[in-house]
């Protein structure tokens, strides 16, 4: 017990080195595995039973509080992945925020409104820096893929941009729409864009260069996602959807009920769509067949993305979240403050949230 002790002693010491606490547990930690196996002592998260000394090692060097009897190291530790249950406010310059992306180790915000060229970008969601897009548009869209940020801009317009880092634009040009480019997403080597208002949609394989394509019925085109190896297209409004395995050739397909389906993410072999103002949403494995689901309010669903193993949802006009790791039971969260939460986005470990018409973000852990 002697060697326990000096041990635990270290441990008081460099706790405070952040850098090498995590160092420290696992060699202690490796340590008592093998020569301690057997060495227990009171559990402090219930007395009445024991608990492995190596367990209470680990909350003391945390110094974790919690009744639990481990450690939540995604709240301790800045480098471990969000899983969007905790949030804590963060500054963006103000603007009208309609979309969030991330790649190449940066994240992306643009905003809309009539000749807006406003856009932000941060290396790690807490941060924001303003940029400036090409040229004034109403931007709508953003998405990354192949080393490269492609945002479409909405009203009319055959306006899109292309920037390796968010911080310089260049102006590119969509095949003429009918009302304007609503949504853009990759995958696949491939860059999908869809019409708001018609039976057109876009797809490039390099951001620069655009084919007209078309979807398979006139609709309210909303949102476009890609996964498990197929796009899949949402309406707004209706029960229509829409498939292609590559981008060019789509398929109708029907969803469970004509609600305000507003966004929609892929993860864990399923998708996940989110409706304005219900508690309605819907899954599927492959964009064909879906199954309605119920979230835990009623709230103007904005945005749904996924990371680390769990989907996050935002409501606008709210200070709720929500966050499931199957797309079927959700747990309600609290980000923080009330705002016109408008999308968020993962990447790095860091859930990132932006609203529409202030200055509020939010970011997880």
């Amino acid at each position: 017990m002697k060697i326990i002790h000096s041990i635990l002693s270290l441990a008081f010491v460099v706790r405070k080195r952040s850098e090498y606490t995590l160092s420290l547990l696992f060699l202690l930690n490796f340590w008592l595995l093998f020569s301690c196996q057997n060495i227990q002592m009171e559990n402090v998260c219930d007395p009445n039973g024991e608990a492995y000394i190596s367990t209470l090692l680990t909350k003391i060097i945390f110094r974790d509080k919690s009744s639990h009897c481990g450690t939540n190291l995604s709240s301790l530790n800045p480098r471990i992945a969000s899983d969007g249950s905790l949030w804590t406010s963060r500054t963006i310059p103000s603007g009208n925020w309609v979309s969030v992306a991330h790649g190449n180790g940066v994240f992306v915000a643009i905003a809309d409104g009539v000749g807006n060229t406003m856009a932000a970008t941060s290396t790690d969601g807490i941060n924001w820096t303003q940029r400036t897009m090409p040229v004034g548009a109403w931007w709508i869209s953003v998405t990354f893929g192949n080393g490269l940020f492609v945002a479409v801009a909405s009203s009319n317009s055959t306006i899109a941009a292309t920037s390796t880092d968010g911080i310089t634009w260049t102006q590119r040009t969509l095949p003429a729409p009918t009302t304007g480019w609503q949504s853009v997403t990759f995958g696949n080597g491939v860059f999908v864009a869809i019409d708001i208002s018609s039976t057109r949609a876009a797809s490039s394989t390099d951001g620069i260069n655009w084919t007209l394509r078309t979807l398979p019925v006139a609709a309210t085109w909303w949102t476009v996602s890609y996964g498990n190896g197929v796009f899949v297209a949402i309406t707004f409004g209706d029960s229509i959807a829409a498939t292609s395995p590559d981008g060019i050739n789509w398929t109708q397909r029907t969803l469970p009920s004509a609600s305000n389906w507003q966004s929609i993410s892929f993860g864990n072999g399923i998708f996940v769509i989110v409706a304005d103002g219900s508690n309605t949403s819907a899954t599927s494995t492959d964009g064909i067949t879906w199954t309605q689901r119920t979230l835990p309010l009623n709230r103007n669903w904005y945005s749904v993305t996924f990371g680390n193993s769990v989907f996050v949802a935002i409501a606008y006009n709210s200070s709720i979240a929500i966050t499931s790791n199957d797309g079927i039971n959700w747990t309600q969260r609290t980000l923080p403050n009330i705002a016109n939460w408008y999308t968020v986005a993962y990447g790095d470990g860091v859930f990132v949230a932006v609203s529409y018409g202030s200055s509020s973000a939010a970011s997880s852990p």
